[in-house]
């Protein structure tokens, strides 16, 4: 299907995502990149020859090509809601990909940290400089609090209080929150903002609000924190692939092994469901089943 057959829809849909949904510039690209690719592998050739078939076929190609349940999900979600916004401007009498059955999400548990290889990751000493001090604040942030990584990219000076310890956080769908953190994620950031500070002024930078910060004293993307984590594991020696994602799960693990609810622990992540949440307690059973396993002399067979 030629691109020009549905460029008004498109844009009529990412206008409604911004002005009713509050939708991320982030989240409404993920929108559009799958609708367009849809619409872009399938045979119709306008919007209302859409039908199911050609739903469900595109999916089970992506299914056999070996795309995650989670992505799938993910598009189906995308289509839907394209669909069901056109249904409701009456340029679509019905939405095709309405009784498609989502894939069922994978149960497959999220990476994490061991408590000793996220101290390591946090606690280890470099040098004095910049970006040494920088990225030590970031990765006790992380960690302390377990936020997105979005999240703290979008951190102001103004959304952090050290006296309580706290930040204010925009999430998903622009929903603010307070999430607390400790006192080894405070000292952090406190060394590191007298050389915020003196590298702004050495740039002659006014009214920078972003709290990380480049070496050109502009806001740290979600990109370039990634790689500081990745910089940090290659120095440690951690095997396995540890992504800022990783200290968001192994925060919640850790508090969930020392004891903290679930309802705790969702209001800290930011979730809007609980059972978001609950993946965690999957963790800890497997955990749990391995431990007994091990221990019991009747679990198995000798």
């Amino acid at each position: 299907m030629d691109e020009q057959c549905y460029k008004n829809e498109l844009q009529a849909f990412s206008d409604f995502l911004f002005a009713e949904r509050n939708a991320s510039p982030h989240t409404a690209d993920g929108y559009l990149r799958d609708i367009k690719a849809f619409l872009q592998d399938t045979g119709a050739a306008n919007l209302q020859e859409i039908k199911l078939v050609h739903i469900r076929g595109w999916l089970a190609a992506l299914r056999k090509k070996g795309m995650a349940r989670t992505t799938l999900r993910r598009k189906l979600s995308s289509l839907n809601a394209f669909f069901r916004f056109l249904q409701r401007e009456d340029i679509l009498a019905i939405n095709p990909a309405e009784g498609i059955q989502s894939p069922r999400a994978s149960q497959e548990l999220p990476p994490y940290l061991s408590v000793e290889q996220a101290m390591e990751m946090v606690s280890l000493k470099t040098s004095d400089d910049f970006f040494s001090v920088r990225d030590r604040a970031i990765l006790e942030l992380l960690y302390s609090s377990g936020i997105r990584v979005s999240e703290l990219s979008g951190l102001d000076t103004d959304d952090i209080s050290f006296s309580p310890e706290m930040i204010k956080v925009k999430g998903k769908g622009s929903k603010e929150r307070i999430v607390p953190f400790g006192i080894h994620a405070c000292e952090a950031v406190k060394n590191y903002l007298p050389l915020r500070d003196a590298t702004l002024r050495k740039r002659r930078l006014n009214g920078v609000k972003a709290l990380f910060i480049n070496r050109l004293g502009s806001r740290l993307s979600s990109r370039g924190i990634q790689r500081i984590v990745e910089k940090r594991r290659l120095q440690t020696g951690i095997p396995a692939q540890v992504t800022p994602h990783a200290f968001r799960h192994s925060m919640a693990t850790h508090l969930l092994e020392a004891g903290a609810d679930l309802r705790s622990i969702q209001e800290l992540l930011g979730h809007a469901s609980l059972a978001t949440t609950q993946k965690y307690t999957h963790l800890e059973l497997s955990r749990l089943m391995d431990a007994y396993l091990a221990a019991h002399p009747r679990a198995r067979k000798k």
